[in-house]
């Protein structure tokens, strides 16, 4: 199972107050990210499932410019089929 729950504090102590936003940012796509593809496949991560559809087959980069700059994602990969998050 993924970690659902950053903690600020580290998010704090990593990045100076400009890179805090930009980083907020990066780890709520990519939560929203999974949490997408866990409906998709029909099972979370390292889960076992009967209705399972497909599996997970890594990752691709993917950069997304916004207001707060250049923020690096992970996009997930499946074996069977694609996923391509709609924000981008």
């Amino acid at each position: 199972m993924t970690k659902a729950n950053m903690d600020l504090s580290e998010l704090l102590a990593k990045h100076d107050q400009g890179d805090l936003f930009r980083s907020i940012a990066e780890a709520v796509l990519q939560l929203m990210m999974e949490a997408d593809v866990d409906g998709v496949i029909g099972a979370g991560r390292h889960e076992r499932a009967d209705g399972r559809t497909t599996w997970r087959d890594g990752h691709r980069d993917r950069t997304l410019d916004t207001r707060l700059g250049t923020l690096n994602l992970k996009v997930p990969k499946l074996r069977q089929g694609s996923y391509f998050p709609i924000f981008l």
